[in-house]
């Protein structure tokens, strides 16, 4: 009889997710449950939507091996240039939210340029597109705050998609998000299932019954905490589904597409791919016009949050994007790392700047802490490829 081949579970891959847990337990139990609050976790997505947004491109960018600079700057850019047009200009907001995405991917555009045909190194770059991008915004603004913006502008940033609320538990919940919660309960189940009848047919080691069955079991449990608070706030926000939306794409794009192999194939080893064929300044092209792209996405939602538009918004952005990437099990070489891993390392960030607020530590240790959680995920990272090799 074959021996049936098994394998652990990678800890690499799912370590992140039990250290996200145990942040969210740390800080609910010193903020008293405060952070599990149905408004608290509404505030945790809507919050943090942007570090998804810009994570999700960073990622690209991250496993070419290097980083964009400047999305902080393209984010203030883009949401300014939206709202001038809305509020001064009167201009529709479809219209005003086209023009915005038109200026970020042409600052992406001019970052691919630059480091695909000129061979300018991407700091360099990017580094320039951060100090133009702000010192653009500045003057588009006047050094002021534009607003308030409309409420069919908000909505995108701070809406609610459409709710059917129903008695229960002294309270109220929003069917649409149960039904959606049940949706997602079974692509999980269904998409664990055909990983496995995969690896059966195909011969490939399988993790032990037990391991499988705790992380659906967790994943589930955590879907379904989600799905139940927010359904006792308001229901699912817009932009919950916007981002639900771009990381499926990127998912489905770095893992099932030959651009996406691409990426991976350069950030290996930028010679052997150039020399199995692949166009690798084309690929360096499309993924800065693509962060710059996310970055107007990201800047159209910050400006609806906040229903104006600042000169200094989006600073910092772009370390908080760089560290969600990081944390989320991308190496600093480049060619390895997942969107889902950016997106709970974004989560990561988020959980522990909203905990730390609630706990009314200080802004000065908040830097310091998270200091100290990107250089441990970073060392994590590199100790473990040197004892693999």
């Amino acid at each position: 009889m074959e021996k049936k081949k098994t394998v652990n579970l990678n800890l690499k891959q799912y370590g992140m997710v039990f250290a996200l847990l145990a942040i969210y337990i740390i800080f609910f139990v010193l903020t008293g449950g405060t952070n599990a609050t149905a408004m608290n976790m509404n505030n945790l997505i809507m919050q943090n939507s942007y570090v998804v947004i810009l994570a999700t491109g960073m990622l690209l960018c991250v496993l070419t091996g290097n980083v964009d600079l400047g999305v902080g700057s393209y984010v203030a850019l883009c949401g300014a240039v939206a709202a001038k047009l809305v509020v001064e200009q009167n201009m529709s907001i479809p219209v005003a939210f086209l023009a915005a995405i038109v200026v970020g991917i042409a600052f992406g555009a001019f970052n691919g340029f630059f480091i695909a045909y000129l061979n300018i190194p991407p700091f360099v770059v990017t580094l320039a597109g951060m100090l133009i991008g702000r010192g653009l915004t500045y003057t588009l603004l006047e050094n002021k705050t534009v607003g308030p913006l409309p409420d069919a502008y908000v909505k995108v940033g701070a809406g609610f998609f459409m709710t059917n609320k129903i008695p229960f538990g002294g309270g109220t919940l929003d069917i649409i998000t149960i039904v959606a919660a049940v949706i997602a309960s079974v692509l999980v189940i269904g998409a664990e299932l055909k990983n496995i009848k995969t690896k059966k047919k195909y011969g490939f080691a399988m993790a032990p019954t037990w391991q499988t069955g705790l992380k659906v079991a967790l994943t589930l449990v955590i879907l379904w905490f989600f799905f139940f608070k927010i359904a006792a706030y308001n229901g699912i926000p817009i932009i919950l589904i916007l981002m639900a939306v771009i990381v499926g794409i990127y998912h489905f794009l770095t893992s099932k597409t030959v651009a996406g192999r691409q990426v991976y194939a350069l950030g290996g080893n930028e010679k052997a791919a150039r020399l199995s064929g692949i166009d690798t300044k084309k690929v360096y092209f499309w993924v800065y016009t693509n962060m710059g792209f996310l970055a107007a996405i990201a800047g159209i939602v910050l400006s609806a949050r906040n229903a104006s538009a600042t000169p200094k918004a989006g600073d910092g952005f772009e370390l908080d994007a760089i560290a969600a990437c990081y944390i989320g099990g991308a190496a600093a070489s480049g060619g390895v790392g997942t969107v889902v891993g950016a997106v709970i390392g974004a989560f990561v960030m988020g959980i522990l700047n909203n905990g730390m607020f609630l706990i009314g530590l200080s802004t000065d240790l908040q830097k310091v802490v998270k200091g100290l959680v990107l250089l441990g995920a970073v060392t994590f990272d590199v100790l473990s490829s040197k004892k693999k090799n």
